[in-house]
């Protein structure tokens, strides 16, 4: 299965330190964390680990190829 388009612009957010777990199927409430919704979809989420506290510019379109952080991809999107 092909990941939905949540957005088509990224999140900025100030992160904590922790891990946490991006939603890589487009299909949570919790955008852009992981809420379980992608059971069945054969999708599973990207779990990363923030040392600090820090921005992040957090991928919504699903599309990037540096998840879970915006790389641009949704400006190709039609």
């Amino acid at each position: 299965m092909e990941p939905k388009v949540f957005d088509r612009k990224p999140q900025i957010l100030e992160l904590k330190s922790g891990k946490y777990a991006w939603c890589a199927c487009g299909e949570s409430k919790n955008q852009p964390f992981c809420d379980g919704s992608h059971k069945g979809t054969g999708l599973a989420p990207v779990r990363f680990e923030i040392e600090q506290t820090q921005r992040k510019v957090m991928c919504l379109c699903k599309q990037t190829q540096n998840q879970p952080f915006c790389d641009g991809s949704h400006k190709g999107l039609g």
